[in-house]
């Protein structure tokens, strides 16, 4: 059985005074339980004794039978028994530590029984309460909470389901795809999005579908500073992709530097009308200088730990950009900035405690630092209009002379190499795209290549450089290469032992069947040039897991002894691929929630069929107005409905059997009373 949960918190009315005024509350919502403790926050309202929240959470509380991954979600039937939601009132203290206000707990036992539930608490005391306390002192709390326990079936069950929804990427029109009418037939689209999404990525057909159904936005598009700005369902998948498959990468990118900010936040404020007496705004200026320029430095330099995933979505946008604009030389980076930096980055840093960069929300005045730092950060991330200037991209005065501390040819250059970093690609670049992107260039010592009659072969000083799209030495400076290797090409890049050559401070360069050696100065330019060769080269689907860590000379492999050149490596591979963090996604309960939707939203695709036989005799692409949604092709469209509710009406069987030996034994009636109040 999967259960989950989502609680919606409304409004409160009648919270109590702090220090004589109205307080700044925040909800603390959990569902708590043996070996658990899932934690989330509603934004802090100001100023108000009856705030209005209308912020909603969802919680798993348990996984399916079926879901065999040991993971948070495995709780034992009768610990269900002792799970409940809790929610905590808290006045954010800005500088000082927060006021508990109240709280309310609820038996998840209670919400069986009730699966829409609806009602007005009086807050409590902690511990549900002294005596001293009446519970109208502390206020009223209105929740909204539906809980629902799904039946997922075997996998075999889900088999027609899962082949259906993995064609969706090869229909044509994608409009026509069962994956595009979920999104079409859900009133809110977030509940087709999430479990579109999971299942996609786990059947490694998310990129596919996702770039399709982005070339619809593409056709709309006009201006390519617009590019991917809107709210459609490509724009909302990517947004979903990145919170699933980005979390760690944000976490080892900037966690170390929001914590900074936030345990000790330096005063930032640039805005004349907000600063305080004795306030020095050019010390302000110089403190947030300092936190954007670190934030910027971590991101410029975190291509490394961008997720697979991601880097393939982006590489397929961008090339698909140039393909529409292919006048517009600055699209292929707005293409992936507006993703990247205004989509991800910016959001993180200014709302740290949803993306698990930190456990509680930030009180105003950082809130305030993280927001000047998330706003330069968007505008720095923004390649496409570089002709412009992109101070005309604030609202206030003093961000724009805050931002003209900033206007330096090196910060376009860290973000154009960066996004060309997290879009490589292994493939020709299209027509229409810019030049490579010099990323690393330097003087070296390369062992000669070729093969020498007496004695043994040497090391020739050359001029290297790394572009996006080659590996090239070149005899000298400003000189034509001598010798290129593809990107694709490269299949390992690692250190060489020190006995090999007698030389230290030596890497290879793994392409083909003999590796190039090269001699670094020291130890600091052999460390770069690995990581930027082994992060450029990353998606090449034939890199070797594992490598011969010395060299081939006299007939012998000196690491293993193997006689023979073309022997596998005897260590494994420990530099270039980030290792890419495992999903937990059961791929059953997403075909039960999708099943779910396409049930529930029956009606919906019985009004789409009409609209296709409609079409057939009138002809065209026509709207349906009452429900909004655009069917291109009527035929395709109702091949697919078809095969939906044959799925559908076949699934529904089991679960009609489920309902009727399940039992309807009442539980008990809650610890903390609910106050009729209304609901």
């Amino acid at each position: 059985m999967d259960r989950c949960s989502s609680l919606c918190i409304v409004e409160c009315e009648g919270l109590p005074l702090v220090n004589g005024q109205s307080c700044d509350p925040y909800a603390s919502v959990s569902l708590v339980g043996p070996s658990r403790n899932d934690q989330k926050k509603t934004k802090v309202k100001k100023k108000t004794s009856n705030p209005q929240f209308n912020e909603k959470f969802y919680f798993e509380v348990t996984r399916s039978s079926s879901y065999t991954k040991k993971s948070q979600f495995q709780v034992e039937e009768e610990d269900i028994e002792k799970l409940e939601v809790r929610v905590d009132l808290w006045n954010n203290g800005n500088l000082a530590q927060d006021v508990f206000l109240g709280e309310i707990r609820i038996p998840v036992r209670v919400l069986r029984n009730d699966s829409s539930h609806q009602a007005w608490y009086w807050l409590l005391p902690k511990d549900n309460g002294s005596k001293s306390s009446k519970y109208d002192d502390l206020g009223s709390l209105r929740l909204s909470i539906c809980y629902t326990e799904d039946y997922v079936l075997p996998s075999d069950c889900y088999c027609p389901l899962k082949t259906l929804m993995m064609k969706s990427p090869d229909i044509k029109p994608i409009t026509a795809s069962a994956a595009f009418i979920l999104g079409e037939i859900c009133r809110d689209k977030n509940d087709a999005i999430l479990p579109l999404v999971r299942l996609l990525l786990h059947h490694q057909k998310l990129v596919l579908f996702v770039t399709t159904i982005a070339q619809l936005d593409l056709n709309d598009t006009q201006e390519a500073n617009t590019i991917f700005r809107g709210n459609s369902l490509a724009t909302r998948c990517m947004d979903e992709t990145m919170k699933i498959v980005g979390n760690h990468y944000l976490k080892v990118t900037l966690k170390n530097v929001i914590d900074e900010i936030c345990e000790s936040p330096k005063p930032c404020e640039i805005d004349p009308n907000r600063l305080r007496e004795g306030d020095s705004i050019d010390n302000h200026k110089d403190n947030l200088r300092y936190y954007v320029d670190k934030v910027f430095s971590c991101i410029v330099k975190s291509s490394m730990s961008c997720p697979t995933v991601m880097c393939d979505l982006f590489s397929s946008l961008r090339h698909m950009a140039v393909r529409h604009f292919p006048n517009d030389r600055h699209v292929q980076y707005s293409a992936v900035s507006s993703f990247v930096f205004l989509r991800f980055f910016a959001v993180a840093v200014v709302s740290p405690h949803i993306f698990h960069l930190r456990s509680h929300h930030p009180d105003a005045q950082t809130s305030r630092v993280l927001t000047l730092i998330s706003k330069t950060i968007q505008t720095l991330g923004s390649v496409g209009s570089l002709s412009k200037s992109k101070t005309s991209s604030f609202k206030e005065p003093f961000m724009c002379e805050f931002y003209k501390m900033f206007e330096e040819e090196t910060y376009t250059a860290d973000v154009k190499k960066f996004l060309e970093e997290i879009s490589s690609t292994e493939s020709k670049e299209p027509s229409g795209m810019s030049e490579s992107v010099i990323l690393k260039e330097g003087e070296m010592y390369k062992r000669a290549q070729g093969r020498t009659r007496i004695g043994k072969k040497g090391f020739n000083k050359r001029w290297f450089s790394l572009s996006s799209r080659e590996f090239a030495y070149h005899k000298q400076k400003d000189k034509e290469p001598v010798f290129r290797i593809p990107i694709k090409n490269i299949l390992a890049v690692e250190k060489l032992d020190e006995s090999a050559f007698n030389k230290n401070n030596m890497f290879q360069v793994i392409y083909g069947e003999k590796p190039l050696y090269i001699h670094a100065s020291n130890c600091v330019e052999a460390s770069e040039w690995i990581e930027v060769l082994s992060r450029v080269s990353r998606r090449n689907p034939r890199r070797l897991g594992k490598y011969h860590p010395s060299a081939f000379i006299n007939g012998t492999w000196l690491c293993c002894k193997a006689s023979s050149e073309s022997t596998e490596g005897c260590s494994p591979c420990t530099a270039g691929v980030p290792a890419d963090v495992a999903l937990d996604i059961d791929g059953d309960r997403e075909c039960e929630k999708i099943y779910s939707l396409f049930s529930t939203n029956m009606p919906k695709l019985q009004k789409m069929e009409e609209a296709c036989a409609s079409m057939a005799v009138y002809q065209g692409p026509q709207e349906h107005s009452e429900y909004h949604f655009t069917i291109e092709d009527s035929v395709e469209t109702f091949k697919s409905l078809q095969q939906i509710k044959a799925i559908v009406e076949k699934l529904n069987e089991p679960h009609e059997k489920h309902k009727k030996g399940s039992s309807n034994a009442k539980y008990g009636s809650q610890e903390n009373p609910i106050v009729g109040k209304g609901s």
